[in-house]
């Protein structure tokens, strides 16, 4: 594993320039969502359940759509994110919605500079590790903020989906942590053909690293899943087999593009 000194600089412009893009987009949906939406899956809220009353801190929320959406079932939600642009357009969304979430700008690592509590669920899904360099500096920032018997639930996109090109024609990438990926995209997976044109830099975890750097910190894994679907058509090539999900069209069923994983604090 090794860092890259300006990665979180480089990230946060990055997420500064979609987040606006990503706010006015069909993907995201936002009229629709401030009605009454929800804009979590069958994936996550089957792992989730009753969440009235519960406390939950939702790490990696970009502009708090899934926040809103915990907090509407009955949760009182702390979401957090690296960009303040997005954290700008949370706070907008939370009073368009009528909802009392609380929003912090802060890089994941940073967090308890700006946080001194616990929570009954940390929660994080869905293209949010791989923008982290190092997984077990993740997992003892999850394991701070967890209440004795707290509950981390994680859905994330499976590491063999980041092994290929963007099209899908070819093995791009290692599997394993070996190294930074630096590169630019054009436009962005809520809108391909934005004028958007954004360096970054990303990490690929194998799922060894996952569970290695939760067991480390002492979480008991309780349920670990694998799906052959995105929720997001979010992929180039793909075709979709059914109300919110889509497989790749090249691979169909035959690689998993998800995977969930629910931890206990002991």
């Amino acid at each position: 594993m090794k860092e890259v000194e300006n990665y979180i600089e480089i990230n946060r412009r990055t997420w500064n320039e979609k987040t606006a893009v990503h706010f006015d987009s069909e993907f995201y949906n936002v009229k629709e969502f401030i009605v009454g939406g929800n804009s979590l899956n069958s994936i996550e809220l089957d792992l989730l359940g009753d969440l009235s009353n519960k406390k939950i801190l939702h790490l990696q929320c970009h502009f708090g759509q899934d926040t809103i959406s915990l907090s509407r079932m009955g949760a009182k939600v702390t979401g957090v994110d690296l960009s303040d642009k997005a954290i700008e357009k949370a706070n907008e969304l939370n009073e368009l919605c009528g909802e009392n979430v609380r929003f912090i700008c802060s890089d994941v690592y940073e967090l308890e500079k700006h946080l001194d509590e616990q929570f009954d669920i940390v929660f994080t899904s869905y293209g949010t590790i791989g923008w982290l360099p190092d997984l077990n500096k993740w997992a003892k920032i999850i394991d701070r903020f967890l209440k004795p018997s707290g509950r981390f639930i994680f859905v994330e996109f499976h590491p063999v989906v980041w092994m290929f090109d963007d099209d899908f024609t070819e093995v791009k990438y290692h599997y394993f942590n070996v190294h930074p990926i630096i590169e630019i995209e054009e436009g962005t997976y809520a809108d391909k053909t934005a004028n958007l044109s954004e360096k970054y830099c990303c990490w690929n975890h194998s799922l060894a690293d996952v569970f290695q750097s939760i067991l480390k910190v002492g979480l008991t894994i309780e349920s670990f899943q694998e799906y052959d679907y995105s929720p997001y058509d979010c992929f180039n090539k793909t075709v979709k087999i059914d109300d919110k999900k889509y497989q790749l069209e090249p691979f169909e069923n035959k690689i998993p593009l998800v995977y969930s994983l629910s931890a206990t604090k002991v």
